[in-house]
């Protein structure tokens, strides 16, 4: 039995998706813009502004709020959280302490054929600070060098995300946020892309004795800017803690630490300040947050299926295993193109079946059909299409269309062409030399062979071909199979089906 248990938990800002910023009509993407270029006497700090509260920002957070199953508070308000550091113009920052938009609500995780529900403690409203620049002569010596600030990010709107510290491990810790990550891009209120920086985030981890539910002094763990620096500054405290438990040298202090990419290690910085050291008070400019029912009605409208409730459709409705359905559901464009390939199937079937749909027995079609044809536009998509991508690869340029998609699966599904002839039509219509799969089997020639007569002379002449093969296996060598049925696929120039072809030689060699 482990000494101790590990408690974590996660403060991440997230910045929102908006034309302009929290609380000014500045534009609200820096990307390759100059320094210093989206500014204005708002965002600076001039005295005399006065912030007028962005509407979009507080959709997009409500929307944020909702997906985490917390408690929205129809009555808000902004506070002033003092402190002095170079990118922080007024002196002050604008968020929300004591009564923040939303709280008590939780996230499930679902991962490993696990899952488990992370409290989430808070979601508040904020502006981001400014972009320290250090110049790489103040890093390598620390003297001489320049810190220049950037203040295009500088009011940026942040939903700041506090969890209950619920975590066990580094691993549970990584796995919420990557999923945390997936819902902010389903709702479309943020890129969420930690290496850009529009997810950010802090970790607080403590030790404790296993079987105590007392809290210990944490340290706050800052610049992760990646999933895999998460998991590795985590592991390397709680390794680092662990050490210091067993020493009898006990945290006994709250600290920052900072997380050194290059050495792989935590970097003590400082004692972490309380809230009492913030000298929080209302923001005297700012009138509170009320959110109106219409507001919510609205925003409730416009809220998409979110990644869990997708997943556990796609088990239930596609008869895919929970680990297939998160393959599509991670990414939600593919996840689109999934379901319009199968719609595309389903009309398909009915067609041919001659069954007319929203019957009892279009329904009992579907449901004997569908796990084949699901399977089937999985390994089509994900072993064959995702092979040809490369690692820059979007959706967006792809040039197959999702019924074009459709019927390349239905040709092998009806053993017009075997897959082996598949692979060559998809790798023409990716190229795009043509999109239709159809008139590219026929102008190559890859239609399969169906008749029986054709396949058994192609038989007889690979056994005769193979007389010694032949014989081993007729001699109970039964591994040489595999060697005449790629003659055979070979002879028939792939167009034969290979277990057709191997029934046939079957018959023949023991005949």
């Amino acid at each position: 039995m482990a000494k101790y248990e590990t408690v974590i938990g996660l403060e991440i800002h997230l910045q929102l998706k908006t034309d302009s910023k929290m609380f000014c009509n500045c534009s609200n993407d820096a990307d390759g813009q100059a320094p210093n270029s989206l500014v204005c006497p708002i965002c600076l700090g001039h005295p005399g502004t006065l912030p007028a509260v962005n509407k979009e920002a507080v959709k997009k957070a409500l929307m944020m709020s909702l997906a985490l199953n917390l408690k929205i508070n129809k009555k808000s308000k902004f506070d002033r959280k003092n402190y002095f550091y170079p990118d922080l113009p007024k002196g002050y920052q604008i968020s929300q302490f004591d009564e923040p938009l939303a709280q008590n609500g939780h996230l499930v995780i679902d991962a490993n054929d696990q899952t488990w529900s992370i409290g989430i403690e808070r979601l508040h409203l904020e502006e981001d600070a400014a972009k320290n620049i250090h110049t790489s002569t103040a890093l390598s010596t620390g003297q001489n060098g320049k810190t220049l600030v950037d203040f295009n990010r500088g009011g940026t709107p942040l939903a700041e995300i506090v969890t209950q510290p619920d975590f066990k491990s580094p691993i549970e810790a990584k796995e919420f946020l990557m999923q945390m990550r997936l819902i902010a891009r389903y709702l479309g209120v943020s890129d969420a892309d930690m290496e850009k920086g529009n997810l950010r985030c802090d970790a607080n981890i403590s030790l404790r004795p296993a079987g105590d539910h007392d809290f210990y002094p944490k340290t706050e763990i800052k610049n992760l800017n990646s999933f895999k620096s998460v998991e590795k500054a985590l592991q390397f405290e709680e390794k680092r803690q662990r050490k210091l438990w067993d020493e009898g040298k006990a945290p006994d202090k709250t600290e920052t630490r900072g997380w050194d990419e290059g050495k792989g290690e935590t970097i003590a910085q400082r004692t972490k300040e309380g809230s009492a050291d913030y000298r929080y008070f209302p923001e005297p400019d700012l009138p509170p947050l009320i959110i109106s029912e219409k507001l919510l009605t609205q925003v409730n409208a416009s809220m998409p299926e979110l990644p869990f409730a997708k997943k556990e459709r796609f088990v239930k409705e596609y008869a895919l295993s929970s680990k297939d359905a998160w393959v599509l559901v991670y990414q939600r464009k593919w996840a689109n193109y999934f379901e319009d390939i199968m719609s595309d199937l389903r009309a398909w079937l009915f067609k041919v079946k001659g069954v007319s749909p929203d019957t009892d027995q279009a329904d009992k079609l579907w449901q004997a059909e569908k796990p084949m044809l699901s399977k089937a536009a999985f390994a089509w998509l994900t072993s064959e299409l995702f092979g040809l991508l490369g690692n820059d690869f979007k959706i967006e340029d792809l040039k197959i269309s999702a019924e074009n998609m459709a019927e390349l699966i239905k040709l092998v599904y009806e053993k017009k062409i075997n897959s082996s002839a598949g692979q060559k039509i998809l790798k023409e219509m990716f190229a795009g030399k043509d999109d239709d799969p159809s008139r590219i089997a026929e102008k190559m020639d890859l239609a399969q062979i169906d008749d029986d007569s054709t396949l058994e002379d192609l038989a007889i002449k690979v056994i005769m071909s193979n007389s010694k093969q032949a014989e081993e296996y007729k001699g109970g060598k039964e591994a040489v199979l595999k060697y005449l049925v790629g003659q055979f696929m070979k002879e028939s120039k792939g167009k034969a089906n290979p277990q057709k072809a191997e029934e046939i030689l079957k018959k023949k060699l023991q005949s």
